[in-house]
């Protein structure tokens, strides 16, 4: 008859099962919840073990290669050009292969940089609310808020404010006119809800710089951020921008920075950490392929996530990146400008150890990986004399 197990039990027989740390500490907490007597604790305890050994790969396995081309046959399936954002269909956001590549190639500027903006707490059950933070994030210029004109008969700038517009973003007149009057470097005289701007040289070029200065200059928000679109998900209303401004959000009072996050790898990185950017780059993968129906083993991309991340910054899987640092250098002509790796291995007479895949194919002989890693050594039996 199977008897109970105590908690120490539990974490005894865990512990010595040797599993990675995350799993370790999920079984531990299911089990400590459960509480199974001893019969079903040696079962699971068996199931998972068997679990793991079955997911493990096997040794001498091409784990890059295999990789490499998990990754890369669906991105012949994937559409060339893809712009839209699923779930959010205000904003465009490059989808299929361009945006793999884009990812892929540790782009410092993407094409469409995305934020998704959570609140904290009740903030983010409040539209109210949100609709203050987004008009805080987001870039107000003058023609926001007024219609510009301009009078070129008396070299001057009016510009006729919406009361309504003013009230809805939260600004007021002195605030718009001490912005103006900082950027612009002139003086501006107010009538009312009217405004008029001169020149400080009165002739018809420095009237054209001043209205082109004019409606650059930010009144509120970032200059990064575009546009907000505000959607509700569940009980909370969360926030979608085109432009990203991570480091700069994170200090507007009420925003949840463990989940806000960019769709921009690199400033993950710069922000949050290299982690961070790790867990960005597998997500943006795989929310990528999973938008066109496309399913990739998660280690796959989480492999190569790590290659791009292992050194403390964001690499691309390029010549600039990862290919062009392997250390074989058969490797590196057999990827991009041939003829100057071979002239400069040549010059600092380099030695290829031709343990890779790639290097091996070139010289005609057996890779170094599966079977090929295999060496049989052979001994001589000594005979034994029959009596």
């Amino acid at each position: 008859m199977s008897g109970s197990v105590t908690a120490e039990d539990i974490e005894k027989q865990v512990f010595a099962l040797a599993l990675p740390s995350k799993i370790s500490d999920i079984l531990r907490e299911e089990l400590l919840q459960v509480m199974p007597d001893a019969g079903q604790l040696d079962e699971i305890l068996a199931s998972v073990a068997d679990a793991y050994a079955d997911a493990c790969i096997e040794p001498c396995d091409p784990v890059g290669v295999v990789a490499a081309q998990s990754i890369g046959e669906p991105g012949t399936q994937m559409t060339m050009r893809t712009f839209h954002y699923a779930g959010v269909a205000e904003i465009n956001v490059t989808l299929g292969l361009p945006r793999l590549i884009e990812i892929l190639d540790a782009r410092k500027n993407p094409s469409t940089p995305v934020m998704t903006v959570y609140l904290q707490g009740v903030d983010g059950e409040s539209r109210r609310l949100a609709q203050n933070v987004a008009w805080l994030i987001q870039k107000t210029t003058i023609v926001d808020v007024g219609e510009v004109s301009t009078d070129r008969t008396n070299l001057r700038i009016l510009i006729d404010l919406d009361e309504g517009a003013m009230h809805e973003r939260k600004l007021t007149m002195p605030d718009i006119v001490e912005k103006l009057e900082g950027k612009l470097k002139i003086q501006i005289s107010e009538s009312g809800y009217t405004l008029t701007l001169e020149p400080s040289e009165p002739n018809l070029g420095s009237l054209v710089m001043l209205s082109r200065n004019l409606r650059k200059v930010v009144l509120k928000g970032f200059e990064e951020i575009t546009r907000v679109v505000i959607q509700k998900e569940g009980s909370e209303y969360v926030l979608y921008t085109e432009g990203t401004a991570l480091k700069k959000v994170l200090d507007i009072e009420g925003m949840d920075p463990a989940r806000t996050t960019s769709n921009h790898p690199g400033e993950m990185c710069e922000v949050f950490g290299i982690e961070a950017a790790r867990i960005s780059i597998i997500n943006e993968i795989m929310s990528t392929l999973r938008e066109q129906g496309l399913n990739v083993d998660s280690r796959h991309i989480m492999l190569a996530a790590d290659m791009m991340t292992c050194d403390g910054e964001v690499k691309q899987i390029g010549r600039h990146g990862l290919s062009g640092e392997k250390a074989s250098i058969l490797a590196r002509a057999a990827f991009e400008v041939t003829v100057n790796h071979l002239i400069d291995a040549g010059m600092r007479g380099d030695i290829d150890e031709l343990s890779g895949v790639t290097e091996n194919v070139i010289v005609g002989q057996p890779i170094r990986l599966g079977t090929g890693n295999i060496q049989l050594i052979s001994r001589q039996v000594p005979s034994v004399s029959q009596s």
